[in-house]
């Protein structure tokens, strides 16, 4: 079943087109990966989705239903929670009260909801009652995804969710995030510039490139794409005139 379906997306900064016709689908209890450098329009498509920009043409279709142009606390009531790039954790409110505002569109009780968060996240629920401020930057992140998962999305956009992370917290995240979608069927949307770990974690993905898409696959067959090891994966190598291959041009342009 489509949770998520984009058809020939544009979106602009002032003059500048961001997005070129891009067109994405995400299954339910998948993990989708988009691809890209900085500058490709990965956040610009996050934004797009969450109705923090406006597409100039295209559709975004949500469980079958179009929310382009929709403000963005109507998309979340719709079921759609962004995890922002750079966390953006409220630094004065304790831990708990910035969970508690993920669930500020649910007319239920989110008390389990909560203690979910709390078992996947134990250091949140030690550090409770502290100002959120106090937080290293994994652990910001931590809450940055435990308040998306307070509004108990059917769909959990992450951005750059390695953004800051040593690579050892990066791991950690990410075995949680595949956590989170095998044990709690929780489908996801995440831009992510490594690779390898996207990669790993996701069971699809897209590559954007100058606000198109220039490749999209299984995973694996990403991770097997000759242009995807060498300008991504970083796996270069030397041509029989000693040349380096990043020097040939994509085979996708």
């Amino acid at each position: 079943m489509s949770v998520l379906s984009i058809r020939n997306l544009e979106t602009f900064y002032g003059a500048i087109m961001a997005l070129r016709g891009v067109s994405i689908d995400v299954q339910q209890g998948e993990i989708v990966a988009i691809l890209g450098a900085n500058g490709a329009g990965k956040t610009t498509l996050m934004k797009t989705i969450a109705g923090l920009m406006d597409p100039e043409k295209g559709t975004i279709s949500f469980m079958g239903e179009a929310i382009s142009g929709l403000d963005p606390d109507r998309v979340v009531a719709k079921g759609i929670s962004l995890v922002p790039e750079g966390r953006e954790v409220f630094p004065y409110l304790t831990i708990e009260e910035n969970l508690k505002l993920g669930a500020y569109t649910r007319k239920d009780s989110a008390s389990d909801d909560l203690e979910l968060v709390y078992s996947y996240f134990p250091i949140l629920k030690e550090r409770r009652r502290q100002s959120a401020g106090f937080l290293s930057g994994g652990q910001q992140q931590m809450l940055a995804i435990g308040r998306g998962l307070m509004a108990r999305p059917r769909l959990m956009m992450l951005d750059e969710p390695s953004l800051g992370l040593s690579p050892l917290l990066t791991q950690e995240i990410f075995g949680i995030i595949a956590r989170l979608n095998s044990e709690q069927g929780v489908t996801m949307l995440l831009v992510e510039q490594n690779a390898h770990i996207a990669l790993a974690t996701a069971h699809h993905g897209y590559v954007l490139e100058m606000g198109r898409i220039v490749m999209a696959g299984t995973a694996e067959k990403l991770r097997a794409s000759a242009d995807i090891q060498e300008f991504y994966l970083g796996r270069s190598g030397e041509t029989q005139r000693d040349q380096k291959r990043w020097k040939r041009r994509k085979t996708w342009r």
